[in-house]
């Protein structure tokens, strides 16, 4: 591995072990990330339909 790649991977490691770990995962928790997860997707659309249209001309 690349000196760089080891060295994120340790930090990302170090930081992986500071956070605790999940009490519960309940049905509010699936939910929001559903949620989370839906408007993502659909603002990542939205973003590409207008730089679509902005690189063709149209308004």
């Amino acid at each position: 591995m690349a000196p760089k790649a080891e060295r994120a991977l340790a930090v990302w490691l170090a930081v992986s072990a500071l956070v605790g770990p999940a009490e519960a995962y309940d049905a509010g928790d699936a939910l929001a990330l559903l949620l989370g997860t839906v408007l993502t997707m659909v603002g990542f659309c939205a973003c590409l339909g207008w730089y679509a249209r902005k690189r063709n001309g149209l308004p």
